[in-house]
Order: C-alpha cells, then sequence, then structure tokens
C-alpha cells in the first residue's frame, strides 16, 4: 500500500478526531475536504471534483462513498476498508446513496457534522446534501474541526516539511542561475518545477506564480510567458512539495540596476519580516503577526501598497490552493502553537512608480523563536 505515515500514526488521528467529535457532541462527520481524508486515512486523489464523501462515527468507524474510478485508488493508497461506489448515470443523485449509507451506519436522527468550506464542497452538492439530510438529523458546520488538528504536524509531518523546504531552495538555486537579460520566464518555470520533480517532490496544489515587468506586481499566476529586459524585476512564488506537504517560498529578483524604490521596498520587507519572527511564537497569535507587519508597513506609508494578510499555515493540501484556512489577517485569535509550519510573505505592489518587492519564506513554530526552513538568507537578489 502508498502509506506515507505508519499506521499508528493515523489510529492517533482518529483518536484525537473523535475526541474532539465527542466534545463537539457530533455524532458523525462527514469529511469532503481531500486534505481532511489524506490526514485522517491516507486517502489520495483528485478525484474529490466529482462527489464524494469519508463519513466518520464518534466510535471511529469510518465508510467511504465514491465513484468507481477512485474505488482502487482509495484501496491502494488509504486505510479505509468500508468503501461505497455511486453509479454514474444521468441525473445521478449520490446524496441518496449517502443518506442511505447514513442509515445502515445507525446515523438518522444524529447530529452530523459537515466539511462544508472546503473545495470538495461544490454548490449544487451542498444543496443536494441539505435536501437529503433537512429532516434526517442536526446537520452542523464542522468544516474547521479536521482543519484544527491538522495545524500541529507530527514528527514526521515535520520531517516532510522539511523536504519539501530543501526542494524550494533546489528551485530557487535553478531560477537564479537562469535569470538574466533575455531569460525567458518559460525556461525559469520549467527549471523550477524540474528541480522539484526532480528531488521526489510532487505537484503543487496551486500553479507557481511568475511575472515580470508590469507584472511582476500581481500576487496570482497568469497565462504568458515573456523575456526579461536588461533592467526588469522578476517576482515568484512557488513551494516545494513532497507527500503533498507545502514549503513555499517568495522572492523579488532585480535585473540590472536596481531602482532606488526596490532598495526602499526590499528594507521594508526585511525589516517586517524580522519583527515578525519576533512574534511568531507561542503567547501569540495570527492576528499578532499581522498587526506587527501593518504597524511598520504603515508607518513607512505603504498602507496602499501591502495586502490585508501576510501569510497562513502551510501543510498537506490539494488543488487549487496549498493555503490552509488559518491566515495571518487582522482579528484572528488562533494561537501559535509549536510544530506549524507557518508561511510568512511581504508582499509589496507599488502601482505608482510599477515597482515590486516581496519576501518570504516558511517557519516551523519550536517553544521560543521560529525556525526559518530556507537555507537561503533573506538577502536582496539582483542579477
Amino acid at each position: 500500500m502508498a502509506l506515507h505515515f505508519e499506521r499508528a500514526e493515523f489510529a492517533s488521528r482518529l483518536a484525537r478526531l473523535t475526541d474532539k467529535m465527542k466534545e463537539e457532541k457530533l455524532d458523525a462527520l462527514l469529511l469532503f475536504a481531500q486534505e481532511s481524508m489524506y490526514w485522517l486515512t491516507g486517502y489520495d486523489t483528485f478525484g474529490y471534483c466529482f462527489f464524494q464523501t469519508l463519513v466518520v462515527k464518534a466510535d471511529g468507524t469510518m465508510a467511504l462513498i465514491t465513484r468507481s474510478a477512485d474505488l482502487r485508488q482509495a484501496r491502494h493508497t488509504s486505510v479505509i476498508e468500508d468503501i461505497h461506489v455511486w453509479v454514474d448515470r444521468v441525473n445521478a443523485d449520490p446524496t441518496m446513496d449517502l443518506k442511505n449509507l447514513l442509515v445502515e451506519m445507525d446515523l438518522l436522527g444524529t447530529r452530523i457534522g459537515v466539511e462544508y468550506d472546503t473545495h470538495g464542497m461544490t454548490g449544487r452538492i451542498s444543496r443536494l446534501l441539505d435536501s437529503q439530510l433537512t429532516t434526517f438529523g442536526q446537520i452542523i458546520d464542522a468544516s474547521y474541526l479536521v482543519s484544527s488538528l491538522r495545524l500541529v504536524k507530527s514528527p514526521t509531518e515535520v520531517a516532510y516539511v522539511e523536504h519539501a523546504a530543501v526542494l524550494a531552495d533546489d528551485a530557487l538555486d535553478a531560477a537564479i542561475r537562469l535569470t538574466k537579460p533575455g531569460a525567458d520566464e518559460a525556461d525559469i518555470l520549467a527549471a523550477m518545477q524540474g528541480a522539484i520533480f526532480s528531488g521526489g517532490g510532487d505537484y503543487p496544489a496551486n500553479e507557481f506564480i511568475i511575472g515580470s515587468g508590469a507584472d511582476a506586481l500581481l500576487c496570482r499566476y497568469k497565462a504568458g510567458r515573456r523575456k526579461l529586459d536588461a533592467n526588469d524585476q522578476l517576482t515568484l512564488e512557488w513551494a516545494g512539495v513532497y507527500a503533498h506537504y507545502h514549503a513555499a517560498m517568495m522572492r523579488t529578483i532585480v535585473i540590472g540596476e536596481p531602482t532606488h524604490r526596490h532598495r526602499e521596498l526590499y528594507n521594508a520587507c526585511l525589516e517586517t519580516i524580522q519583527a515578525i519572527e519576533t512574534v511568531l511564537k507561542p503567547g501569540h497569535t495570527f492576528g499578532d503577526v499581522f498587526d506587527m507587519h501593518a504597524r511598520i508597513m504603515d508607518e513607512r506609508g505603504l498602507a496602499r501598497h501591502r495586502l490585508n494578510a501576510c501569510g497562513y499555515s502551510l501543510g498537506a493540501r490539494f488543488s487549487p490552493s496549498w493555503m490552509e484556512h488559518q491566515m495571518f489577517h487582522a482579528g484572528n485569535p488562533q494561537p501559535i502553537e509549536p510544530s506549524m509550519s507557518l508561511f510568512v510573505h511581504m508582499i509589496i505592489a507599488d502601482s505608482d512608480t510599477g515597482t515590486a518587492m516581496t519576501l518570504g519564506q516558511t517557519y516551523l513554530t519550536t517553544g521560543e523563536a521560529p525556525r526559518a526552513l530556507s537555507r537561503h538568507p533573506l538577502d536582496f537578489i539582483g542579477v
């Protein structure tokens, strides 16, 4: 079987989950997030673009309902033993199959949690599910129950994140080697992704971000490539990925002679991320991290050019995003605990001057100061 964890670790995770379910007085939980299923059982697929759910009872009983295309996938990659297949057909409503399964599992009239806030739950599925279950039992939004349990990483998970960070560094090395006037973004992107694949890594949960010139101010991937000018700027955001665990990085590389604004914005990024390191530890919250970011940026007159978030939790994630729910934004009360893998990014997009500057890396929290997982220093990168 293609398991990335010992069965004892899966058993421990199930025990933690059922304890939390009992605390929340849930008789069962319907998992629709692929990362939740992967964390709990090892189940590894992109079949969540169709209907599937893992039913978890408070006594630890589990049953998966999925399509025929994922039957062998579930058997091969997970510890799930009870697998049910709903049949593709015209006007199929797999939520009826699910309700029948819940009846067989003696869950009629019980309190059932549902992961609504996930890419595996479309609006159509939500409407069908609610139609079937509204009178079946008491339905509770439990979108963040498993997500919160995934925040603190086990030793094996930490090892995977560390491996992912090595691959992220390898990708940056590959990018720097190719970045020069006349270089093609396509070649840089291919080299970065190739370095991760060559190191035994996986596809990322979302596309790498690459943009030069005016596109360096963008925070999302877009189609289209260009060649670098003699004086240019190249923004990259990417992640090393191993066993689906991500370690993200972000840099803006300046080609040719840096402008005064490039240097000014870089200094702001560096000062801010170094200040954040002083609060990225137990005793502080995710909101504290953002407040530090906002205070320094705003004091430097950069309120219009910064973002309203400056990072997030990372872990094993599936498309379309490697971001976890827990983000560094205003008012987030989530406490910082040891053994969290957290991506901190400084992003400044000065549209007035057309200047971009970014700086970001993944940290592992400890009982004290956080540990940066990159071997690369936070130096200004110019070529």
